[in-house]
């Protein structure tokens, strides 16, 4: 266990944390209208409030992680998401509006899921490997499937031991966190900017000198590109299967994003078992390219199925963006640092939120068809493309 390969195992088993937090809750919202009587609507809120957390955290969490150490802080974030998976089953009974059990439940859990994703990127960024930038892609690929089987292994147990049982799962999806949070109790954990220090003769760099960075503002441009083209079109992708598959909206719900989902992380598992016959930046653009293929599929296919098809293949190019980013962020900003990683997670989950509010606001404008929004966002895999561009050119200017 005190090795850095267990280590990167452990920072691949808190995306799947994450993806728990993110991904078990919205399984549950029939269920919960039903048995606590709270309007679907205030329900769904949840979601909002869980991404809207994860936000702060990105964007505050820096400054007390550098002082507690990367340590303490996974062992808090894995902490968070078993105390809020755990209140998850008890506050609802205890609180006289169940509404606000569910809700103080999630909050707590959101900062674990926040804490997660800032942390896991300058953990495995910091333990000595061969090829980083295919254990990034790797790392990022472990959300997606966790994903998957968060989706997969619910429905199975739903189907056999009925979804009024939901409690007990929710107890067994803690296992994980648990088995996490006993991994970084021993694991060795190297400092990022140690680390940087004794390779390139990098120093930390604060928020001023971040800032003076053009290659910054281009990464950070390229996360919240990364994050919308990723979300435009997987938000919508339920509605896609509903249509194409002629299939009910549930189905719609498990069939699209699962889709999706294991496209994107195929694509991501793709680099990181072969990057090494890769290049990073060529292997980006050619998922750039294929990106505005499957957007223009999506909007000019009058075939309800190749449109579902085309979401696949734009999960499969969109796989590569956000852990291609934060390699070449890695690499190309002086003083790589934990503010730096919380930074660009921030505009990746600003671009998470903010695709699919675009998208919706086009729509809504242009009478409700999907297809127009869609057509919208094709601005985002374009904008990221002229960011990997401008990247090659900053970063042989500094």
């Amino acid at each position: 266990m005190r090795t850095y390969k267990m280590t990167i195992k452990a920072a691949f088993m808190g995306y799947v944390v994450q993806a728990i937090v993110n991904n078990f809750l919205p399984l549950l919202f029939v269920q919960m209208q039903n048995e606590f009587s709270v309007p679907l609507s205030k329900i769904t809120l949840l979601i909002t409030i869980n991404f809207a957390i994860q936000l702060v955290i990105d964007l505050t969490s820096a400054p007390v992680i550098d002082r507690i150490g990367y340590r303490a802080s996974m062992l808090i974030s894995n902490a968070a998401v078993i105390c809020g998976l755990t209140l998850l089953t008890i506050l609802p009974s205890v609180f006289k509006d169940p509404f606000f059990g569910v809700l103080t439940a999630v909050c707590i859990y959101a900062v674990g899921g926040g804490l997660q994703e800032v942390l896991v990127s300058p953990i495995v960024e910091a333990c000595p490997s061969d090829n980083k930038e295919m254990t990034m892609s790797l790392l990022h690929s472990f959300y997606c499937w966790g994903h998957v089987a968060v989706v997969l292994l619910s429905t199975l147990f739903f189907t056999v031991f009925g979804i009024g049982n939901w409690r007990i799962l929710s107890f067994a999806w803690c296992l994980i966190p648990a088995i996490d949070l006993i991994l970084f109790l021993f694991v060795p954990i190297a400092k990022l900017s140690e680390e940087a220090d004794g390779k390139s003769g990098k120093e930390k760099t604060g928020l001023k000198g971040l800032f003076s960075q053009k290659i910054f503002w281009i990464m950070m441009l390229m996360m919240l590109c990364a994050g919308a083209s990723e979300q435009a079109v997987s938000q919508w992708a339920s509605a896609f299967a509903e249509k194409g598959l002629h299939i009910s909206k549930q189905m719609g719900d498990l069939l699209g994003p699962m889709l999706f989902a294991v496209c994107m992380g195929t694509s991501r598992t793709i680099y990181g078992l072969k990057g090494q016959k890769l290049r990073l930046k060529s292997f980006m653009a050619v998922s750039t390219v294929l990106c505005v293929l499957s957007y223009l599929i999506i909007i000019l296919s009058t075939n309800p199925i190749l449109t579902l098809l085309s979401c696949g293949l734009a999960g499969f190019s969109v796989g590569i963006f956000w852990p291609g980013t934060f390699s070449i962020a890695a690499s190309g900003i002086k003083g790589s640092s934990t503010l730096m990683f919380a930074l660009l997670a921030l505009a990746g989950d600003l671009g998470c939120s903010g695709g699919p509010t675009y998208a919706g606001v086009i729509m809504s404008a242009l009478g409700g068809d999907m297809k127009s929004g869609i057509g919208a966002a094709i601005i985002f895999p374009v904008l990221l493309g002229l960011g990997l561009l401008l990247s090659r050119s900053a970063a042989k200017s500094e």
